[in-house]
């Protein structure tokens, strides 16, 4: 069963859908469902495209599809949401539109990426405008680049490492790791006799050996974007 948000969500988008062939943009998402910010839309709609209630088409943002819709399609909605359109609660598939051209979507951005702050100490309302192309399945978020500890990996001061939400990896991906609870650091992630070793892409820095416990994995990089000024 959905989460009342999650219901009132996916009526709006196929009201949308039927009314204009467009998905509703996040700040129009969050506007409907009341939401503060639109990295609750994000995760919102990451949680519904798990549960196959619906999917983003590949290389296209606000280009949403309900695959189906929740048996529990009584369930109240709230005010703001159910005033879009009284025929939400009606159950039809979407009729065929034409595929909307854009192409960027954009994911919450949590500030700088540097020692001695963890990930949710970062989180604003601001967000970043991505090429959805850079973006596979799931919830994202993006964080400024400091220093230049992963230079050897093509990551510098300053770019946007776009971060796929997870608390998995495998050895060798570049992950996002808090350490201890309190320092997010951008580093490569491997796995030797029992510790966990986060490496630099910089000859001029050591790896850095945790016991497993010490270090919680948030993400993992899914992308960059750099701005030339």
């Amino acid at each position: 069963m959905l989460t009342r948000k999650q219901h009132e969500l996916i009526r709006f988008i196929q009201v949308r859908l039927e009314e204009t062939g467009v998905s509703p943009s996040f700040e129009e998402m969050k506007e409907a469902l009341d939401l503060k910010s639109k990295s609750g839309v994000h995760r919102l709609i990451s949680a519904l495209e798990e549960r196959g209630f619906i999917r983003r088409l590949p290389n296209r943002a606000r280009a949403l599809e309900v695959l189906r819709q929740p048996e529990d399609v009584g369930t109240k909605a709230s005010p703001r949401a159910a005033n879009v359109n009284s025929a939400a609660a009606v159950v039809r598939p979407p009729e065929a539109k034409p595929a909307p051209a854009n192409d960027v979507i954009e994911i919450p951005l949590h500030g700088r990426i540097a020692a001695g702050v963890p990930i949710e100490a970062l989180e604003t309302s601001a967000t970043l405008p991505v090429p959805a192309a850079l973006l596979g399945a799931g919830e994202h978020y993006a964080l400024e680049v400091s220093g230049d500890s992963m230079i050897e990996a093509g990551i510098l001061d300053g770019d946007y490492a776009l971060i796929r939400r997870t608390d998995s990896a495998r050895d060798g991906e570049i992950v996002v790791a808090l350490v201890r609870g309190e320092e997010a650091t951008l580093k490569y992630l491997r796995r030797e006799n029992g510790k966990v070793r986060l490496d630099p892409a910089n000859a001029a820095y050591e790896p850095q050996i945790y016991s497993p416990g010490e270090v919680l994995v948030q993400g993992k990089l899914a992308g960059l974007l750099r701005r030339y000024h």
